[in-house]
């Protein structure tokens, strides 16, 4: 089972529903504020573990990554 965001294109409301991976996209599914089934699934984009605004900050400005040396690699 795999979370995803949907939005009703009713109210415009935003909500999470828990279905299988291999559901189809265009499943019939009713939005739980209003009931309308002109619901979308949105794009959603996770973080990864672990990863943080100054790691990556300092892998593209040209560091090593690891954020704590000062060997300017």
């Amino acid at each position: 089972m795999a979370t995803y965001e949907y939005i009703c294109l009713s109210c415009e409301r935003s909500f999470e529903e828990r279905r299988p991976m291999g559901s189809p996209v265009k499943a019939k599914l009713a939005c739980p504020n209003c009931e309308s089934e002109r619901v979308r699934r949105r794009f959603s984009f996770a973080a990864a573990p672990g990863a943080t605004t100054e790691s990556a900050h300092t892998a593209s400005s040209g560091g090593c990554g690891c954020g704590a040396c000062t060997c300017g690699n």
